[in-house]
């Protein structure tokens, strides 16, 4: 058989990871994952139930380093010295699945734990906002028409320059940074159906696609929005401390410190279990995990890892992320992920 040097790289790296798994040398004994700070809590979770019913494996090693970044890891090639899993809080994109196969990471299996939302918050003792979802363009992008339709640097100061219905309260946002995939998701799920809404920029839309993407995902640059990297707590400690300020994250975050932010709604739909669960609440996302083909049967646990992430009594209804505040598969839907993982079933490439 002739073999690219892309195949002969990526079966170079595998008999490598194989041989360090043997010898020690470079040697991992146990699963690592890393990824989104949303998926974090729960990938944690699965990791202290599989160390307490395996005890003679070493305990999974999670780390928080945002969807982006944790995909980017993945994909820098097969080995111990490379996660296992990417946990992220929206699919691989297409470029990031093509710097995977570069690498040699050619058979990748995609799962989806569940559901989440995200949220916009502010502190219990703040305003109440009842946003529409072309107010989070209005508000947030960098650029916005003006009267004439011309787009300049957004000049509203308040809420109410925006919608007449909202606060007279500056405009004060902290949210996750551009390697989020929380941050993705708001920009696909809130800022751009928003700017579908606004005449103007619907009107660019059909006539260059780029550029209104461009208008509908940068935000603005002027402290209205606050880059606050990738742990939600410093965004929790900040609606508490500045008044007035709103903060950007995810619903499972929000459900574990309700007795001190509350969520705002959108399009007059409050984030709850159920809303977010059957697609109402506007900005409801999937959850995933990819997972590493290759090192399944190299790295001790591996398999069985996503066995426990899958099963019902952490995936499933009443399993204990649902407890967590993950929002669960239909049974039928989570039946289809752990048939991927039964049947070892690779993804393929993303159309975008």
């Amino acid at each position: 058989m002739i073999r690219t040097p892309l195949v002969a790289a990526a079966a170079l790296a595998f008999l490598t990871l194989a041989a360090c798994s043997r010898d020690g040398a470079g040697q991992r004994a146990g699963v690592w994952s890393a990824g989104s700070s949303t998926v974090f809590p729960f990938a944690t979770r699965v990791a202290e139930n599989f160390g307490r019913n395996n005890p003679g494996m070493a305990s999974p090693r999670v780390e928080a380093l945002g969807t982006g970044g944790g995909i980017k890891a993945f994909c820098q090639g097969l080995g111990p010295t490379t996660p296992d899993i990417a946990n992220a809080s929206r699919p691989m994109k297409a470029s990031e699945f093509e710097e995977c196969a570069k690498n040699g990471v050619t058979d990748i299996i995609e799962l989806q734990i569940g559901y989440d939302g995200i949220v916009v918050a502010t502190a219990r003792t703040g305003n109440s906002f009842n946003f529409e979802l072309n107010d989070l363009y209005e508000g947030l992008a960098r650029e916005v028409p003006d009267a004439s339709g011309q787009f300049v640097l957004n000049p509203k100061k308040t809420w109410r320059d925006v919608n007449p219905g909202l606060p007279n309260q500056r405009i004060q946002v902290y949210g996750p940074p551009p390697t989020s995939g929380t941050r993705d998701a708001f920009l696909e799920l809130g800022m751009t159906p928003g700017a579908k809404q606004v005449p103007a920029a619907a009107a660019v839309e059909k006539s260059d696609a780029k550029r209104f993407e461009a208008l509908a995902h940068t935000v603005r640059e002027d402290g209205a929005w606050v880059d606050s990297g990738e742990n939600d707590n410093a965004i929790l400690q900040t609606l508490t401390r500045t008044p007035g300020s709103l903060g950007v994250f995810g619903f499972s975050f929000l459900e574990q410190n309700m007795d001190t932010v509350k969520a705002e709604t959108i399009d007059g739909v409050m984030p709850s279990a159920e809303t977010i669960g059957n697609g109402t609440y506007p900005l409801a996302r999937s959850l995933y995990i990819y997972v590493k083909k290759a090192h399944i049967g190299v790295i001790p646990g591996l398999q069985q890892y996503i066995q426990e992430f899958m099963s019902d009594a952490s995936a499933g209804r009443g399993g204990y992320l649902h407890d967590r505040g993950l929002i669960p598969l239909p049974e039928a839907e989570l039946a289809a992920q752990r048939a991927r993982v039964t049947g070892l079933t690779v993804m393929a490439k993303p159309e975008k």
